[in-house]
């Protein structure tokens, strides 16, 4: 048997979870598992049991769950049970270490720290996935509330924010720094006063090609501390903070993304700036390694790619050309400008680089936040000081036109919307100014409403710049990621992936990891770094629009719009500013469905559904069944079979069969 106490207490026989009983005797289970075989006394099981109000029978109900959890655990012993025994100190529960989740997530993440420091990444990797993977929800979640519980579970919470940091730094060893971020995130919302947690972020955004915003988050949580503590940051996270001014590589361990650099004949010294007679800048064989981002096939982005492609040859005729990308997170607008970039160097277009507002190729520190210089930094890629020229210094804005027209040139700015307005201004004033030239501006943002955006992107309309918004990969997109994954996968595998990933190529990738079987169907496990990056964003949500979500995700897919606002005696104008917060949240989707008449519906997709479920304790899942089973009951157009279902969840808090007076809903199913 398996014992698991990460989340819901379960027992597992074989594989089959064993039916344990009401909460007060699932109560019993966890406090004898917590006691870790040592006895305890039917006085104290009573005591923790009833705090307060005890009944008259505590005792006799004692002794009944126990004989009952012996019957179950137990069911064909001879004699005296050697797993749930009594004596004169009370009742003990011997379960073999081996046996239980807590034992295998500390042995997982033990052997994932020694992987790490004998720098055996992907063994590394292995392990720790594994150890987060037999988290189920919160730890001991029957006895949240109650206080014989709560040293374990706080001993079990570090463990498992240890685990996540460990996971962190791993990700970032391994150059998957999106991810790493995500984790990051996560754990500074959990446990803001953790300074390990920020100090990983900040090392993530770094490897990430990010030091400005790992700058503000040293400064989010030095201004906590001083506000909430009066405190200061320790001596090592102002040593990190310094290191990432002064990109000190040596104490970051993982430098900011490298830019991408002209190839070089064998002498090498640069080829010539200008395009040779005849160069394809398509042709499939011109690929330099484009770094660990290449891990993931890059799939389903071959129209944008041949439209950034084809900007670069009207570039090379001297004509300046502007794009922007848009996109969500995780999306692939840093990948597909990557690619773009891989091609360009390729053909020997000088590339440089910038997010937010940021050069990835200046060493001089991110206290220089002058953005001509920032552009200089990443224009010039011998090294000189930018901050340092008089030239530059006379004539900022003639310096950078002056060095985008010696050779093509392909500048990326990433993440535009994250760049401070004196960049925007640089790059509007560079619009009005650069008319011939062979230069390509490619900017990616992700939300092309933000204030700060807004007259920049005006300006590059009246240019004519081409708009490319990065849609979800379709499901012929995800057939053509397992096949360059080295599956073959048919059609239903294919819809059925594309369905719970929503076509999200982020989330596709990470589902990749995981084993065929744990990707879809009934065994379908939501990988870690999206379950961090979904949970992050659940957090955030008002406490009514959680409770909301959680009815949502017992009822199924498409919301129901009216009896969500029922069943939680709401009004209309009530729950409709939750479903909205939901939706800005990106947790739930509005969709046209032809079968609600056209108008289309609200929807909770398959991942933020699950990682929903996995907050909830059994009991109160089977309390929203039943509560949605009642307000069904009480309809006159309820299908049967969804009445039955949530019956059927509901288990021992299922209401009568008895219909009860019908009354109408108070929004349609159509919202």
């Amino acid at each position: 048997m398996r014992f698991g106490v990460l989340g819901p207490v379960e027992v597992l026989k074989g594989g089959t979870s064993l039916d344990l009983g009401p909460r007060q005797r699932r109560l019993v289970l966890v406090r004898l598992l917590i006691e870790d075989g040592r006895p305890v006394s039917q006085h104290t099981l009573c005591r923790d049991l009833w705090p307060t109000d005890r009944p008259t029978g505590a005792a006799s109900s004692v002794r009944a769950h126990i004989s009952r959890l012996r019957a179950v655990l137990d069911p064909v012993r001879q004699g005296r049970s050697a797993l749930l025994v009594s004596g004169p100190a009370g009742y003990a529960l011997k379960v073999p270490r081996e046996a239980r989740d807590t034992t295998l997530f500390e042995e997982s993440v033990t052997r994932a720290r020694e992987a790490l420091r004998g720098r055996q990444l992907p063994a590394a990797r292995q392990e720790i996935d594994t150890a987060l993977g037999l988290w189920r929800g919160e730890a001991l979640a029957e006895a949240a509330e109650h206080a014989f519980a709560i040293r374990e579970r706080t001993r079990l919470d570090g463990a498992l924010q240890d685990a996540r940091e460990l996971q962190t730094a791993i990700l970032v060893q391994q150059g998957e720094t999106e991810p790493a971020i995500g984790v990051a995130e996560g754990l500074v919302l959990k446990a803001p006063l953790r300074e390990t947690s920020w100090a990983l972020l900040m090392r993530a955004l770094y490897a990430a090609g990010r030091p400005v915003e790992a700058l503000r988050q040293y400064e989010r949580f030095r201004h906590m501390l001083a506000t909430e503590l009066g405190l200061d940051p320790s001596p090592q996270l102002r040593d990190l903070h310094t290191a990432i001014l002064r990109h000190d590589v040596g104490v970051l361990g993982t430098p900011p993304t490298p830019p991408t650099t002209p190839p070089t004949a064998s002498s090498g010294t640069p080829l010539s700036p200008g395009l040779p007679s005849g160069t394809d800048l398509t042709a499939a064989g011109v690929h330099p390694d484009p770094g660990p981002a290449a891990a993931t096939p890059f799939v389903g982005r071959d129209e944008q790619t041949a439209q950034l492609v084809g900007l670069l040859s009207a570039a090379a005729a001297g004509r300046p050309q502007w794009a922007v990308v848009n996109g969500e997170q995780g999306y692939g607008k840093t990948r597909l400008v990557e690619e773009l970039s891989v091609r360009a160097a390729a053909a020997g277009f000088t590339v440089a680089r910038t997010k937010g507002g940021q050069a990835l190729s200046g060493n001089r520190g991110v206290f220089q936040t002058c953005p001509t210089v920032q552009l200089l930094d990443a224009l010039r890629q011998d090294g000189t000081d930018s901050a340092q020229d008089e030239v530059a210094q006379k004539d900022p804005l003639g310096t950078v036109v002056h060095e985008l027209t010696q050779a093509p040139t392909l500048c990326v700015v990433d993440d535009l919307d994250q760049a401070p307005q004196g960049f925007h201004r640089l790059l509007r004033r560079l619009a009005g100014v650069v008319r011939e030239a062979p230069v390509v501006f490619v900017c990616t943002l992700r939300n092309p409403d933000a204030p700060v955006s807004s007259m920049l992107l005006a300006d590059l309309a009246l240019l004519g710049a081409s708009w490319l918004t990065l849609e979800p990969l379709t499901a012929d997109g995800v057939a053509e990621m397992l096949k360059a994954h080295g599956e073959e996968a048919g059609p239903e595998e294919a819809a059925a992936l594309h369905r719970r990933a929503e076509g999200h190529p982020f989330a596709l990738a990470e589902l990749l990891k995981l084993p065929p079987g744990r990707r879809t169907g009934p065994q379908a496990q939501v990988p870690a770094a999206v379950r961090n990056i979904l949970h992050a964003r659940l957090v955030e949500l008002p406490d009514a629009a959680r409770t909301m979500l959680t009815y949502a995700a017992a009822d199924g897919e498409w919301l129901d719009v009216g009896l969500l606002a029922d069943v939680q005696g709401l009004a209309p104008d009530e729950l409709l500013p939750l479903i909205d917060a939901a939706v800005t949240a990106r947790i739930l989707a509005w969709d046209a469905d032809p079968a609600a008449g056209g108008t289309g519906r609200y929807r909770l997709p398959e991942l933020p559904r699950d990682v929903v479920l996995s907050t909830q304790t059994p009991s109160s899942r089977q309390l929203r069944h039943a509560a949605l089973a009642r307000e069904l009951t009480g309809r006159t157009d309820t299908d049967p079979a969804r009445l039955a279902r949530h019956l059927r969840a509901a288990g021992p808090m299922a209401p009568a069969a008895a219909p009860a007076p019908s009354r109408p809903s108070a929004l349609g199913q159509g919202h």
